[in-house]
């Protein structure tokens, strides 16, 4: 009975410290106030709070997090009441925010307050599809100021639930600059399927998102809107290399190019050369990241020539390859010079020969010039010699013809002796 008071004093002491970890309600930090979300502009929002005016103590260093719910999920820190916010909108868009310490004070963050933007209204089934984007740098003549200037063409394809009358119309948003597409190509129902700007606010070096927005309309249903987002490595067709040249120097063959037509300087630019043996049917490439290119080759070939570039990742995220620069030819396939003086000589005697040897067969002059040489003569087995005197009654001359008759098969020699 002595121990109950000792034991009693135990507990409370452990008591005591457990009771001072349970947090107080000062100790809570206070959510913010007046949260809003606000369209800016196609594919943009604006998020934007206050703090709480009941905040207390009103010394400490507040931050807030700021978590997005839909249509895609993210979440990050600041130390603003404001915040920009680039997604895409025809799904809706809903967002939460707290206050936190942010000075690594050991006050608990507050609760989330949320805001929401509903979805568009429209027909499901009736928004484009399949929309692709691509840009392309070009020279500006016009603006010396700007010497490079960014064309824009989008394709898409109508939905698959649109009514026959449904029509199409595409914005664009870069920054803080919007436009209208004013040039489209349509399908036979005469239907919005693609737009081209040959001029754009778009930068050429911009690493910016493209944002894009197309909404429709039709007299049987509401045409639902469609936004998407574009990384302009993603969408930039670079331009192929200029001034391409080649040349040969007994086997050394040296290639020489100049950058693209683009914003970017020549240190961004990789290169692959594609050099083509025409005689001997095989390709060879290369990549590098200079405008020069030299190869050891066979002399008696000829070759086609190559170059393509992409903008490589020193100045931005890789993108995709140009097309390959129109071919370029250098070198022969010929001989050498003495093996064709031998093939013309050898074709030459060969054509004479034939042309005597025709000449001679049609004029008869073969057996003129080589008479046949009759084989020799055995005078008992190979021939019988007739004499057959025939004469001829004449004043003045008597003449005797004498023949050799041979076995048959053997050539008649007549001779006739005067």
């Amino acid at each position: 009975m002595i121990m109950a008071p000792a034991l009693l004093i135990l507990l409370w002491a452990m008591v005591i410290p457990r009771a001072d970890l349970l947090p107080d309600k000062k100790s809570l930090l206070l959510p913010p106030v007046n949260f809003t979300i606000k369209v800016t502009g196609l594919a943009q929002v604006l998020l934007r709070w206050e703090p709480n005016p009941d905040q207390e103590p009103k010394d400490v260093e507040l931050g807030y997090h700021v978590r997005i719910n839909a249509p895609q999920e993210d979440d990050y820190e600041t130390r603003n009441t404001e915040s920009k916010c680039v997604t895409v909108l025809h799904q809706g868009f809903s967002a939460s925010v707290q206050t936190i310490p942010w000075n690594g004070h050991s006050l608990l963050a507050s609760n989330w307050v949320s805001a929401e933007l509903k979805a568009p209204p429209g027909s499901p089934g009736t928004s484009v599809v399949n929309l692709t984007c691509t840009t392309n740098t070009t020279l500006n003549n016009y603006n010396p100021l700007r010497p490079y200037q960014v064309s824009l063409y989008c394709t898409w394809l109508v939905g698959k639930d649109a009514p026959e009358d449904t029509q199409y119309f595409l914005y664009y948003r870069y920054g803080s600059s919007t436009e209208e597409c004013q040039e489209y190509r349509k399908d036979t129902l005469k239907r919005n399927i693609a737009c081209w700007f040959p001029r754009t606010f778009i930068s050429g070096r911009g690493s910016d998102s493209l944002a894009v927005h197309t909404n429709g309309s039709s007299k049987h249903a509401t045409i639902k809107p469609f936004d998407q987002l574009f990384a302009l490595h993603a969408t930039d067709r670079v331009n192929p290399p200029v001034n391409v040249t080649a040349e040969i120097e007994g086997t050394r063959l040296s290639i020489q190019w100049e950058k693209p037509i683009s914003a970017f300087p020549n240190h961004c630019f990789e290169y692959e050369v594609k050099i083509y043996n025409t005689r001997k049917n095989y390709f060879q490439t290369e990549k590098m990241t200079t405008n020069t290119f030299i190869s050891i080759i066979d002399d008696i070939s000829k070759y086609s020539v190559q170059v393509r570039a992409a903008v490589s990742s020193v100045c931005r995220q890789m993108g995709f390859w140009s097309e390959w620069s129109q071919p370029v030819y250098v070198g022969n396939d010929q001989k050498p010079s003495t093996e064709w003086f031998l093939i013309v000589l050898m074709a030459t005697i060969c054509f004479i020969v034939l042309i005597f040897t025709l000449i001679c067969k049609i004029g008869h002059l073969w057996t003129r010039l080589f008479p046949p040489v009759p084989a020799p003569k055995n005078s008992i087995k190979d021939f019988f010699l007739i004499v057959s005197p025939e004469r001829t009654v004449s004043s003045e001359t008597e003449i005797e013809v004498i023949s050799y008759v041979e076995e048959p098969g053997l050539e008649t020699l007549e001779d006739s002796v005067f």
